[in-house]
């Protein structure tokens, strides 16, 4: 365990030497030509995303928030290091800052593909900072290791502990490397998931919203799964013994967990049907509100008052959901006033007719409707009916505006509102 000095002091020493001078130049060089190339696509992507008036952060894997934040930039400096170290190699220079300089590109460019994978694929969970931290932690000190030579020799001592897990020796090094190979992969699969449902979902609105939103799902459980599935081959563990798990895991949704997978298979339902949308207006209960989100195992359900519900796929399945915007956006609304008994009925009618139709938003076809609904004891009554098409915007305050208009006719034409 302690051969590493050796190797740390001759390191030392080779840093010291004019050759090292050669080294960091050329690296120098070839740092300032990845953040050449990195600035300048980057600036054209910035243009790009101008010209089409997208104006929120960039937040992309590639080039991240910054000129050094995305995995690009770290591996094209690691391309572009070991291209000049094969070059001095050859010109018979004695490597010594690229020994240094290789393995802390290669961590960088594993760091960066962690923090905005998951940043991306994660954006408002909390818990992605202890991740990213620990990634942290575990590269740089693989680097350290590696550098002061120490990594082999520890290596060599997890290789030597080892048990057997059934019928197939496992040691804790095999452990180690697979783990790590394991969250590679689901890394990647996350980073294809994200890509593509970038893809699926840019500039998408109206109903094939949720159409492409339930494939980005199925698309990214797909991919998770396969690379779950090889990332356990890569630890080692033998995924026949998965039959009879996948037997337990039926039973135990056919018994204790058929209402999550009855909420599952309803979000799918839903989202292939299309019966309920993004953007809807819906009616659950006594909650209306329009969805803002369907997800595989509820829906978002947000009223005009800032209030959300969130409603289990299967009651959107099971129950009556009143749709106000399934095939046609136009929405009746009534509202009402009682006159005295006096009042001239046959020209007050018309007169509200046209009041109410001068209301922005009330739609002129099919046009307002006033009718004499009953006789009461203090006046008669009459219905007031007219239609919008844009009840997302709001149905009290259209309301409100007929009613202004309609008691300012009345006061206009000296017609009295009785008191009970």
């Amino acid at each position: 365990m302690f051969a590493a000095a050796p190797e740390l002091d001759q390191l030392l020493i080779a840093l010291t030497r004019r050759d090292a001078l050669y080294e960091a130049l050329a690296l120098a060089v070839a740092l300032l030509i990845a953040a050449s190339v990195v600035a300048l696509l980057r600036s054209r992507v910035l243009a790009a995303r101008a010209a089409a008036g997208q104006t929120q952060p960039l937040g992309s894997i590639w080039f991240g928030d910054a000129l050094v934040d995305g995995v690009l930039f770290p591996t094209l400096a690691l391309a572009l290091a070991y291209l000049v170290r094969h070059l001095l190699r050859d010109a018979g220079v004695t490597l010594a800052v690229f020994k240094v300089a290789i393995p802390v590109l290669l961590s960088l460019a594993m760091i960066r593909l962690s923090v905005r994978v998951l940043t991306v694929a994660f954006p408002e969970s909390r818990g992605m900072r202890l991740v990213e931290r620990t990634i942290s932690w575990i590269a740089w000190a693989a680097v350290v290791m590696w550098v002061t030579g120490v990594l082999p020799a520890v290596m060599e001592g997890l290789d030597d502990i080892q048990w057997k897990m059934g019928s197939h020796p496992i040691s804790l090094r095999t452990l180690i490397e697979g783990t790590l190979s394991a969250g590679f992969v689901l890394m990647v699969s996350l980073w294809i998931s994200a890509a593509l449902e970038a893809r699926l979902l840019a500039g998408v609105q109206g109903e094939q919203l949720s159409l492409r939103k339930a494939a980005a799902n199925a698309l990214r459980a797909m991919l998770m799964f396969v690379g779950l599935l090889v990332a356990l081959g890569a630890v080692g563990i033998d995924l026949t013994a998965f039959s009879v798990i996948g037997g337990a895991l039926g039973v135990g949704i056919g018994f204790g967990l058929q209402k999550l997978a009855a909420n599952y298979v309803s979000g799918f339902v839903i989202l292939a049907e299309r019966s309920v949308r993004i953007g809807d207006i819906v009616k659950v209960a006594d909650f209306e509100g329009r969805i803002t989100d369907i997800t595989t195992r509820y829906t978002v359900i947000r009223a005009v008052n800032g209030r959300e519900a969130i409603v289990p796929n299967e009651v959107l399945i099971t129950t009556t959901v009143q749709n106000l915007s399934l095939t046609d956006s136009r929405l009746l609304l009534s509202t009402g006033v009682t006159v005295a008994h006096g009042s001239d009925v046959a020209t007050l009618i018309p007169a509200l007719v046209a009041r109410v139709t001068a209301v922005p938003r009330v739609l002129a076809d099919p046009g307002p409707a006033v009718q004499l609904r009953s006789f009461a004891n203090i006046g008669l009554e009459l219905g007031i009916h007219f239609w919008i098409n844009d009840p997302d915007n709001g149905q009290g305050n259209v309301i409100s505006d007929v009613n202004l208009q309609v008691l300012a006719l009345l006061r206009e034409h000296g017609v009295d509102i009785p008191r009970t």
